[in-house]
């Protein structure tokens, strides 16, 4: 039997949880997230959209649930009428016919379709694109390196996964500004109306379909063209699929590598002593803090907040919770790697972490496939920024910053920075 507080009658009242995803909340999760750690792990909730679903902290148990194969990722299993489906994914997607891709599709579809980005996405492609990563980074901080101020998000993070994710899909450079824009629509309306949403994911399908159809004469060295070749080999892939996985590929690509640069930026405003021993490393010439640092700010406080949605296939236990067939189930990606049982010290950031398997890019036969690119990016943007502008800083008081609000990612909307300006 639990021993009972001294004083506390055992017929008390469940102590009364945090507010959820409101704007508080938005700027800081992590004290939300550690009350339900700790008195209600797999928590039941209303979210904002209306849809109940249930929301796992812990990360034994987040671990569980990512690669729990009755937790199906087609919300054709959710129990909610159709009119609700809608709200538990990307905008749009249902209406511009993109659900086919690797975020709602389970095995043996999943295993398929995986198999073959994973023949276009490789870690060789990947390391070929470094040279082109640093030309894009240094790219952009020449635009604004002359002005001593800049907005990072808008100036350099958000740009910078755009048109490599563009580039590395054979998006022509003529039409990459028009990506910029749709994606642009996505990073604004995040929490907000969902119409401007959707009519971008819309704008972005037609243009992913025409562009398929003119490679399939004129095939380049790009990841669209390697599906197409991977699907005229034997493998099937149809259009509707081809198209629905560009446009994960990138819509993924870009959102979760401007947080990683957002976020990581404003952490190492935050941690002073952190950022010192990554700048004295990098002055040296060394880049193992930077491998180990870029993990820990993927832990501390990384770009996608919670998993992307989950239905149960029949009933199940999770975390000591009964979990009905249809019900959604989010994975707290930001709790679990918070997570004192798992992490020691959690909420300090630590740059040279090395007992750290994170989260922050999934877990199991979801694990996300962009992520040696988001890495690279990540890398090579901090990197850069801290050797190019040593006395980069916060231009605004840090409570004056905003948080995007929204369910799965984690953005800032602006990250006014200043520093001394410097000819390019």
């Amino acid at each position: 039997m639990d021993e009972q507080t001294p004083g506390t009658p055992s017929d008390a009242p469940a102590p009364q949880g945090p507010t959820l995803f409101d704007w508080e909340f938005a700027t800081d999760p992590y004290p939300a997230y550690a009350w339900l750690r700790e008195h209600s792990p797999v928590h039941r909730t209303r979210l904002p959209s209306g849809v109940e679903a249930w929301l796992v902290t812990r990360y034994a148990d987040a671990r569980q649930a990512l690669a729990d194969q009755r937790l199906s990722k087609n919300p054709a299993h959710h129990a909610e009428p159709a009119h609700a489906k809608g709200k538990t994914g990307i905008p749009g997607e249902r209406k511009a016919e993109l659900m086919t891709h690797l975020l709602n599709i389970d095995p043996p579809d999943h295993t398929r379709l995986r198999r073959l980005v994973s023949k276009a996405f490789t870690p060789r492609r990947v390391a070929e694109f470094t040279p082109r990563v640093q030309e894009l980074t240094d790219h952009l901080i020449d635009g604004f390196a002359a002005k001593g101020e800049a907005d990072l998000i808008h100036e350099f993070a958000f740009p910078l996964p755009i048109y490599a994710i563009c580039e590395m899909l054979g998006v022509p450079r003529e039409d990459q500004d028009d990506f910029r824009d749709w994606a642009g629509m996505m990073i604004r309306h995040g929490g907000g109306p969902r119409g401007g949403v959707a009519r971008s994911v819309k704008q972005m399908r037609t243009y992913l379909g025409e562009l398929i159809h003119r490679k399939r004469d004129d095939l380049g060295n790009d990841l669209i063209s390697d599906l197409i070749r991977a699907s005229d080999h034997g493998d099937h892939l149809t259009e509707a699929e081809a198209t629905a996985m560009a446009f994960i590929l990138l819509f993924a690509g870009f959102e979760t590598t401007v947080n990683l640069i957002g976020n990581g930026v404003h952490s190492l405003f935050m941690n002073p002593d952190q950022r010192a021993l990554l700048q004295d490393s990098l002055a040296a010439g060394e880049r193992a803090l930077l491998a180990t640092g870029i993990e820990e700010l993927l832990r501390y406080d990384g770009p996608v907040e919670l998993a992307t949605w989950r239905f149960a296939t029949e009933p199940l236990t999770l975390g000591g919770q009964e979990v009905a067939a249809g019900d959604p189930v989010l994975v707290v990606l930001a709790a679990a790697d918070r997570d004192p049982d798992r992490f020691a010290d959690p909420d300090t950031l630590d740059l040279s972490r090395t007992d750290n398997q994170h989260l922050g890019y999934g877990h199991g036969i979801h694990y996300c496939l962009g992520a040696p690119l988001a890495r690279l990016e990540g890398q090579t943007a901090l990197a850069t920024l801290l050797t190019r502008l040593p006395d980069l800083e916060l231009a605004i008081p840090p409570q004056e910053l905003r948080w995007r609000g929204g369910l799965i990612m984690r953005g800032l909307r602006t990250l006014p920075v200043r520093f001394t300006p410097r000819n390019t």
